[in-house]
């Protein structure tokens, strides 16, 4: 600061038109771009009316992976947000730049560094101070270059400081990218962990209706065994032919083939999972051991909240949000890149070449002032440059319309498949039903001869398609559910 009142009127001011200037920043400021949504999920449809969810589906909160209300889903939820490689890779990469991003901002601070050496040397005779005391004292050339090229020791000490004035706001617009990029990395983040976590569930349901398959074959093939008791027991009695006890066996082995595909597809959905949760095959059986079928829990209600908050929630759209801003203020730093580059410097230290003397104030040495840097000529490449910024940032901009335009057709893709298979699921329920009274009534009539045994049979194999059918169905509107959580973009799973 003392040095400062030594300067002259004209580089005060020259120094208080800098600071003023470290103030402003070139480049465009980044503006969030707005975010156009309906007033309601049914209002942009593209699909038949009666798939619309409309208005109905409003909440004040939305739907979430806790919504389900499965405790073994919850776990295996906050597991693989623990133990997914995947998303152990995303979280390093999510590290690595928040490491970037102190690095970046360590440039708007002074640099201080320390050096110090105590070394013993003998200068060349024949060097460049030869020639130098050659041509100022010619006479005495010998004696002093002998005197000057003794082995001797050298002792110094010094701290150095740097500081680049910011003028033009290079620094900051690269702390703003920089700021904009861990903010694209979490982004990226959030979106794994919802991927991994809806991989989760649908790996999950497809494994709950595989086991549910496999209990509906095997209930099958023991009512299919008692139907084929009572059929063979009139059989033995001459009360119908062999033909029906045939075609009860046919009837039976078909169910029974279903059976060992069933249970390939639960081993396969196990697998899924464990390797989802970074297990070996075979480390989750008891986990996912089949339910008791009045342990099955229903959906829940579809809450879906408000669809201004969309944008809010769908990390895709942060992502590319945060890229968009990162562009931006990359012409910042290119445009600053035009302008002359001022640093300021110091530096203080000892030198000697005798230990006693060394530290002594005679032997400080000093320097201060700053340092410029001004771009002359370079063949356009720093002007290439910001045109090159420019079109990054128009793209990025594309980038972010077609990634909230994506995100609309999604939701509105995975809101009809859902309600289409909630309506399709009713009429199922109903044909189950239906059929199931059929058959009973089938039954009781073949088993007092009242009716042909093709009669019972046909109702029978209507029961165990709509049975399947059922179950299937089920399946898929989980599924579905698990869609519709996916793409409005839920929080993760917090873990403990």
């Amino acid at each position: 600061m003392a040095s400062l009142l030594h300067l002259r009127p004209q580089a005060l001011a020259a120094f208080a038109v800098c600071a003023a200037l470290a103030g402003c920043a070139v480049g465009p400021d980044f503006q969030p771009p707005a975010n156009e949504a309906p007033a309601d999920f049914g209002a942009w449809h593209g699909g038949a009316n009666e798939l619309a969810s409309g208005s109905a589906g409003i909440a004040a909160s939305p739907i979430n992976w806790q919504s389900f209300g499965d405790p073994v889903l919850d776990q295996l939820q906050a597991r693989a947000l623990k133990a997914n490689p995947d998303l152990q890779t995303a979280a390093l990469r999510f590290a690595q730049s928040r490491a970037q991003g102190t690095a970046v901002r360590s440039q708007g601070l002074p640099q201080v560094g320390m050096s110090g050496s105590a070394v013993r040397l003998r200068e060349s005779e024949d060097g460049d101070f030869a020639r130098v005391i050659g041509a100022i004292n010619p006479a005495q050339k010998d004696q002093i270059v002998k005197v000057l090229s003794e082995v001797h020791n050298m002792y110094q000490l010094g701290f150095d400081a740097s500081w680049e004035l910011d003028l033009w706001g290079r620094v900051r617009r690269s702390i703003e990218a920089s700021d904009a990029d861990e903010a694209a990395s979490q982004a990226l983040l959030a979106q794994v962990q919802l991927s991994v976590q809806a991989e989760v569930a649908r790996r999950y349901f497809e494994l709950r209706s595989a086991q549910e398959q496999i209990r509906i074959a095997r209930a099958d093939i023991q009512a299919g065994e008692e139907t084929r008791s009572l059929v063979k027991v009139r059989t033995d009695k001459g009360l119908t032919n062999g033909l029906d006890l045939s075609r009860q066996d046919a009837q039976l082995a078909d169910v029974r083939a279903r059976l060992p595909q069933l249970l390939a597809q639960e081993a396969q959905a196990t697998n899924q999972i464990t390797l989802l949760l970074g297990e070996r095959p075979g480390a989750l059986v008891a986990e996912l051991a089949p339910l008791p079928p009045a342990q099955a829990r229903a959906l829940p209600d579809l809450s879906l909240g408000l669809p201004s908050e969309v944008a809010l929630r769908r990390p895709d759209i942060q992502r590319a949000q945060a890229q968009l801003h990162a562009a931006t203020a990359g012409i910042g730093v290119a445009v600053a890149d035009l302008y002359p580059r001022i640093t300021i410097g110091a530096s203080f230290g000892f030198q000697s070449v005798n230990a006693s003397t060394f530290g002594e104030w005679g032997s400080r040495e000093w320097s201060i002032g700053p340092s410029i840097q001004l771009p002359i000529f370079d063949g356009g490449r720093r002007r290439a440059t910001v045109t090159l910024r420019k079109l990054q940032e128009q793209e990025a901009a594309v980038a972010y319309q077609q990634t909230v335009l994506k995100a609309w057709h999604e939701i509105d893709d995975a809101l009809s498949s859902y309600s289409a298979e909630r309506q399709r699921n009713a009429q199922l329920a109903a044909m189950e039903a239906a059929s199931r009274d059929a058959w009973e009534l089938a039954r009781v009539r073949y088993e007092h001869g009242m009716t042909d045994f093709l009669v019972a049979l046909d109702a029978q194999r209507s029961l165990l398609q709509a049975q399947r059918a059922r179950a299937d169905s089920n399946a898929r509107l989980a599924l579905g559910l698990v869609a519709v959580t996916k793409a409005l973009g839920v929080q993760p799973t917090q873990t403990s």
